[in-house]
């Protein structure tokens, strides 16, 4: 793996230095910022492949930041990186728009696997507006729409709907769903997969009649739009 480009805003001078040079030892182009401010700046204006971002900056937050590079259409790759841990603060992360989280103390092997996976993930740039049939998604917004109605999802419901509407037509497996929107890391049961694409069918197909996410027994599901 070669990023061209990455991004590291973490004020821990000591953390940033020695994740810098690991990363620099595999390859890789790093820039660093210790605050907010000249981190937002410098995602905005880079260009960056993916940007790891601490959630507690002097100046302006890793939340914050990462709402503005949404709102400004900036999609690369966002890890967030943080000492606080619990369901809430992960939770805030996604909705927010973050693609993974790692947790201090974290081990480095385990960073380059993360940094792996969203460099696959990545693609080209995200649509503004997803679409299927009359279902609307804004990932920026965070709002989902059957027509002129508004949907009120979890955020583990949005990222399992948005998984499946980003790959609409095509067959997804509950394992793509699981390292998509659950941690990379996850070993639980499979099946809460099952679980949740059951909440989104209930909220978004139910109400209105429509059946728009198809089950392939044995294989996964796939997105379709209504007959």
């Amino acid at each position: 793996m070669l990023l061209v480009r990455l991004l590291l805003v973490e004020d821990e001078r000591p953390l940033a230095e020695m994740v810098r040079r690991g990363l620099a030892r595999e390859g890789h182009a790093v820039d660093v910022r210790h605050d907010g401010p000249s981190g937002l700046d410098a995602a905005i204006q880079g260009g960056y492949d993916v940007v790891i971002l601490d959630i507690m900056l002097p100046g302006l937050s890793g939340y914050r930041i990462l709402q503005q590079l949404r709102a400004a259409g900036v999609w690369s790759p966002v890890l967030m990186l943080t000492a606080k841990d619990g369901e809430y603060d992960e939770a805030d992360a996604f909705d927010l728009g973050a693609d993974d989280y790692l947790t201090k103390p974290f081990s480095f092997v385990v960073l380059l696997a993360r940094l792996r996976a969203l460099q696959r993930r990545a693609g080209d740039a995200r649509p503004t507006v997803l679409s299927v049939g009359d279902l609307k998604l804004d990932p920026a917004r965070h709002r989902v729409h059957r027509g002129d109605t508004e949907i009120t999802l979890t955020p583990r419901e949005f990222g399992v709907l948005e998984h499946l509407m980003r790959h609409a037509g095509e067959v997804v497996t509950k394992t793509d769903i699981l390292r998509a929107v659950w941690d990379a890391h996850y070993e639980g049961e499979v099946n809460v997969v099952e679980v949740y694409v059951g909440y989104v069918r209930k909220k978004i197909d139910a109400p209105f009649g429509t059946q728009t996410i198809e089950t392939l027994r044995g294989v996964g599901y796939r997105m379709v739009e209504p007959a």
